[in-house]
């Protein structure tokens, strides 16, 4: 299925590599955001290494009887970060007319629909299905499993349609609309670490794919689900006196949680973004969607700090500064400000976070860096201080991506 070739996918265009993070700092805005898309595409998605051999495989018709393998790359994985990374490099390629990142996300989920039955014909009960290769593929248990990957299954299939995609899309959708937990007020929810449990997280999850769904199916019910669930995530999340969205809600205690965790706001604000930017003009609700994004622009501005950057707990000022929400509420206040959601007044608070992450946190190799690793909800808020960041982190690639993109359309204007 692989119809690209793969020299192409890796060949980065010549540009005058930063050597220096000033350099990065004065630095056009397209160049930074080149930077990093280019670091993405010198990492290999398309190659296994054998866990005990070291050699590298190309598919998995190269791997030998017996021998276990491992993703070349973490962003070879189908996660829900590389769904928002592979929808992030579509958007910049259309943007810049770059082929090479259109190509990148197509190969990569190509790539996987060409090698996953690999790995569910020799499925063993004795690890859980997201450490297999590709199981999120074939085995929906929670949003994270279909939910931002199916998104990007809609894109990568509105420019290279395939009957595999079509069918993958179709059973996303049941997984989310039928399948996946609910309250009793349809409400997505999940049953662990607690039964039924609110995550701010799985506002993005769903509502990435319905929105796309809804425009891909020529179905309101898919955009009728996502406007429900902001709602309800926004009455149940929603603190009206820190103006910030808590973690999680437990609904067999009937109480929020203890955090209010950065990146699990930025998802709310992203999945906002998501449906705002394919609900018709005069669909109805379609107001209060901005009211509710407005809303919580105005509260988590409160909480920027003066550089630019925002904190891994939003209201802990001892905490640390996190770039995974920084590039979230960049996105958001900028998107927002471009497409006439808000007022222009707000762009300063989205340039504020911009330069914040070109100075210090976008390397001249091009790593996106201080980005919290994947976090679960948890009652000891020190869990989330102790959170540690990573190294180019797959959490972060696709939401500096849309960040960068937002802010060049901003500074266009």
């Amino acid at each position: 299925m692989l119809m690209f070739g793969l020299a192409g996918v890796f060949m980065a265009q010549a540009h005058a590599q930063p050597k220096t993070q000033e350099e990065v700092y004065k630095a056009s805005d397209e160049e930074v955001i080149r930077l990093v898309a280019d670091h993405i595409l010198e990492q290999p998605v398309t190659q296994f290494v054998g866990v005990s051999d070291g050699k590298i495989y190309n598919s998995t018709k190269e791997i030998p009887k017996g021998e276990d393998v491992r993703f070349r790359s973490p962003l070879m994985e189908w996660h829900y970060s590389s769904g928002v990374t592979n929808m992030a490099i579509i958007k910049l390629g259309n943007y810049l007319d770059e082929k090479k990142y259109v190509d990148y996300a197509l190969n990569h989920v190509a790539f996987g629909f060409d090698n996953y039955e690999y790995f569910k014909k020799t499925f063993r009960d004795d690890r859980n299905h997201w450490h297999w290769p590709m199981g999120q593929l074939w085995n929906f248990k929670e949003l994270d499993d279909c939910g931002a990957m199916g998104a990007s299954v809609i894109d990568v299939h509105n420019i290279n349609p395939q009957k595999e995609y079509q069918e993958y899309i179709k059973n996303s959708a049941e997984h989310i609309l039928n399948g996946q937990h609910r309250l009793e007020d349809g409400t997505l929810c999940r049953t662990f670490p607690r039964e039924m449990t609110v995550w701010a997280d799985d506002l993005y999850m769903s509502v990435s794919f319905l929105s796309r769904m809804g425009a891909h199916s020529g179905e309101n019910k898919y955009w009728d689900d996502a406007i429900h669930q902001i709602i309800k995530m926004d009455e149940y999340l929603w603190d009206p006196t820190k103006q910030l969205y808590y973690h999680c809600y437990y609904s067999d205690l009937d109480r929020n949680g203890v955090a209010y965790w950065g990146r699990a706001n930025g998802w709310i604000t992203f999945a906002i973004a998501d449906l705002l930017d394919v609900l018709p003009a005069d669909y109805p609700k379609r107001d209060e969607m901005i009211a509710i994004l407005e809303k919580q622009i105005v509260g988590f501005s409160r909480y920027q700090d003066e550089d630019g950057m925002w904190k891994q707990l939003l209201d802990k000022p001892d905490s640390y500064q996190e770039a995974s929400v920084t590039a979230l509420f960049t996105y958001g206040v900028a998107k927002a400000v471009n497409q006439g959601w808000i007022d222009s007044g707000y762009k300063s608070i989205a340039q504020r976070g911009w330069n914040a992450m070109k100075r210090d946190h976008i390397t001249p190799e091009g790593k996106f860096i201080n980005v919290c690793v994947g976090t679960g909800i948890s009652d000891d808020l020190v869990f989330y201080y102790n959170r540690p960041v990573g190294d180019n982190e797959k959490h972060g690639l696709g939401l500096i991506l849309n960040a960068g993109l937002e802010i060049m359309k901003m500074n266009a204007k």
